[in-house]
């Protein structure tokens, strides 16, 4: 019987990439909030995490496609392409910037608070393996 680590760590790998791509994003948007005719972009976690689970989106609509080459791409972990969307502004600036500073924050603290928590759950998984290992 083979040991299979997808199976071992779950989604919570795929998870971890992704949180960690979305908060380059976010820090992106905080870095320009002051640029003018900047866009506010953002990764559609959900549909992204759902499509590493098993190729179709959160919605029931087909994956991810490439749509532009300004696409990112992500490791060979299975994820495919990540695919910026724009952020919908409430209230854009008089100069096209679409960054609410108080949007971008909230969004990055509550994604760092995600990754943390994934890799809090994936550092429990290695060290239940190190201990069935050890024998312990």
């Amino acid at each position: 019987m083979g040991f299979n680590l997808d199976q071992v760590f779950g989604i919570h790998a795929d998870a971890l990439l992704l949180h960690a791509k979305r908060a380059e994003v976010l820090a992106s948007n905080l870095a320009n909030a002051d640029t003018p005719n900047y866009k506010a972009r953002d990764i559609n976690f959900k549909a992204l995490l759902e499509q590493a689970r098993g190729g179709a989106t959160a919605d029931g609509g087909l994956p991810l496609e490439v749509t532009h080459a300004d696409d990112l791409q992500a490791s060979s972990s299975g994820l495919g392409r990540l695919q910026l969307l724009y952020r919908v502004p409430l209230q854009p600036s008089l100069d096209g910037n679409t960054v609410d500073t108080q949007v971008e924050e909230a969004a990055f603290a509550k994604n760092a608070v995600q990754y943390e928590a994934s890799l809090t759950f994936l550092n429990d998984r290695i060290h239940r393996i190190m201990q069935a290992l050890k024998g312990n």
